[in-house]
């Protein structure tokens, strides 16, 4: 038999491996969908990946608990300049997608 300590021990490289792995299946999400948008706007996808801003448990509309991560990119609208952008992904499903409003020179002021 296995002592307990070795059994709590393979239990920790398990949910390691088990939270590497969903994490990566979530990125490659979230570059897709950031891709799709700029390519959608007419926009350049810089650097080809997105980065991790956060993660933190939530429930999804089953109300089972998932991991939501949230993740930054950047994106240029002219090929001169580097506009942020976000996605925030339960599971692998998108939640919100935002790109950023471009700078347009004018000043609009809501009273």
């Amino acid at each position: 038999m296995f002592p307990l300590a070795e059994i709590l021990l393979l239990a920790f490289f398990l949910a390691l491996a088990w939270l590497w792995w969903d994490s990566m299946q979530a990125r490659e999400a979230a570059v897709a969908a950031a891709r799709a948008a700029c390519a959608a706007e007419g926009l350049q996808f810089l650097d080809d990946t997105v980065g991790i801003a956060s993660i933190k448990p939530a429930r999804n509309a089953d109300g089972r608990l998932q991991l939501q991560r949230a993740y930054d990119f950047e994106f240029s609208d002219t090929g001169d300049n580097r506009v942020k952008g976000s996605v925030v992904m339960r599971g692998r499903r998108v939640l919100l997608l935002n790109l950023q409003p471009r700078a347009s020179g004018t000043v609009t002021t809501l009273h």
